[in-house]
């Protein structure tokens, strides 16, 4: 079967060919219909992100993946079902994390991700997976499951910011999104349905397809070349919610100076080394007086994953079919990886899916 993957004396992403894989005992094999691509991905081919599986030569890419089951091998899923696979696998056996179910929770380390660390991925005509790993969604659902991925990383978020202002009655009102990307727009969009004031940051200049969604969606477009994060209090107004997807370290310090008392910020990028001079005691004060606290996210539960295709199908089909730019065949993969700001969202199709 052909996968796309990054070898290791080579990090450019090229077809390959590898056996089909058999099921084993409590797995599930799944025909892949589409891969998405993300900000991950082009960090694992960087090597600034992820690690290869032990003892493999290469890494099959691809983490938000949607397919069909094609051998349920005795498990509870039919043939036919459409089902989108999480993505943390025990790591060399078990441990407590995955033991409670919990390994979302698991550390750096605890874990292998697929696609990412010490795993491989979904780009391939073939994956087999747990069966508790897998997430059915409707059958409608199917050409745009690979969003379901990356919009459970925000349903995850959400329900740790809101877990850390549970011990009072908040009502928030504003929200900050930082980073114009694909996680950054569908989490405006999500905002969008239950706050009264949004707000997006980013670095472009109009003419721009993102700039375009958050006019439509009614959002403020926030310039970080003329207002950074620590002066949009002032520009505009502070903020309840902050909700980082950058990856820009000092976004983190700068964002409790955005936030409203009582305010929340959610931190999901994952930084390189970074010197960065601040007020410790500003921010310590902040935090302090002000009843400010910061949660850090990453990854997500099944649970997430359910909760993300109820939300699938509450956004707008209009934003959808401006975010996801691109959907190329495995022979013109390479289009799906192009970077530039024409691009918001791609994917690469293996195979069609038939309607049962």
């Amino acid at each position: 079967m052909k996968a796309i993957a990054v070898r290791r004396e080579d990090p450019e992403p090229v077809v390959i060919e590898k056996p089909r894989p058999d099921p084993d005992v409590g797995e599930v094999l799944v025909r892949t219909l589409r891969v998405g691509v993300d900000g991950t991905d082009h960090e694992v081919i960087a090597g600034g992100h992820g690690g290869f599986p032990a003892g493999e030569d290469h890494l099959v890419l691809g983490h938000e993946a949607v397919g069909v089951v094609e051998d349920p091998n005795g498990t509870d899923f039919a043939v036919g079902d459409v089902v989108v696979p999480t993505v943390r696998r025990p790591p060399n056996g078990t441990n407590a994390y995955f033991e409670r179910g919990e390994p979302d929770m698991a550390p750096e380390g605890a874990y292998h991700e697929r696609g990412i660390v010490g795993a491989h991925g979904y780009m391939s005509e073939y994956f087999t997976s747990p069966a508790e790993y897998l997430v059915r969604i409707p059958d409608h659902q199917t050409p745009l499951g690979f969003l379901v991925e990356p919009i459970s990383i925000t349903e995850k978020a959400l329900e740790l910011a809101y877990a850390s202002r549970s011990s009072f009655e908040w009502d928030p009102e504003s929200a900050l999104v930082l980073g114009n990307g694909a996680l950054g727009l569908l989490t405006l969009a999500m905002l969008d349905r239950v706050y009264d004031r949004v707000y997006c940051l980013g670095r472009r200049d109009r003419p721009d397809p993102t700039i375009e969604i958050m006019d439509e969606l009614g959002a403020t477009y926030v310039d970080s070349r003329r207002t950074p994060v620590d002066g949009v209090s002032e520009a505009f107004e502070p903020m309840d919610f902050v909700f980082e997807a950058t990856g820009y370290a000092p976004h983190a310090v700068q964002s409790i100076h955005a936030l409203a008392p009582n305010g929340v910020v959610a931190l999901l990028g994952v930084p390189g080394p970074t010197e960065y001079e601040f007020d410790v005691g500003a921010m310590h004060g902040e935090m302090v007086l002000h009843n400010k606290a910061m949660v850090g996210s990453v990854n997500s539960h099944v649970r997430h994953f359910e909760a993300a295709t109820d939300t699938l199908d509450a956004l707008p089909e209009w934003l959808l079919d401006d975010l996801v730019t691109g959907i190329y065949p495995v022979d013109d993969f390479r289009n799906a990886f192009v970077d530039d700001n024409t691009v918001i969202k791609t994917a690469v199709e293996f195979s069609a899916y038939e309607e049962r």
